[in-house]
């Protein structure tokens, strides 16, 4: 078992890190969308359609989905492996990165994110990416 934005990170309002591989070939997942009906109870809905989910629930005409890696069948496993779907948004569309994801940073920079890469030899020894090495101090309402 693993953190989810070690696979998926909202990166903006309408943009997410997605490790490819955690989708089936047709781009499904398993998904449990929980929520309190009007007696308390929590009603459970399978869900296997990402893209739909996140655009109801986020109230999203479009939402893009960034694959780690390019989804490519080299790159995607080995930049996954160094945490290259955990970035840590530091504002929307601007996060901070890995140097060694150079695929997955090319690809963030061709979508419009803005990204600043920190070098990763040692941080990524301890397994953990950006994201999973931060805390916030203040955060604002939103």
């Amino acid at each position: 078992m693993m953190h989810l934005d070690t696979v998926f990170t909202m990166i903006n309002y309408d943009q997410c890190t997605v490790h490819p591989f955690i989708l089936d070939k047709s781009g499904k997942i398993d998904i449990y969308v929980l929520e309190q009906d009007d007696h308390g109870e929590i009603k459970i809905t399978p869900e296997t359609d990402l893209i739909k989910v996140l655009k109801n629930y986020l109230h999203l005409s479009e939402i893009d989905l960034i694959s780690t890696g390019g989804g490519d069948a080299i790159a995607a496993p080995r930049e996954q492996w160094n945490d290259g779907s955990n970035t840590l948004a530091i504002a929307p569309g601007e996060v901070v990165t890995y140097d060694r994801n150079y695929v997955s940073n090319d690809l963030l920079r061709k979508h419009g994110i803005l990204v600043h890469e920190i070098h990763s030899s040692e941080l990524s020894r301890g397994r953990g990416g950006p994201r999973c090495m931060s805390y916030p101090l203040v955060r604002e309402d939103l």
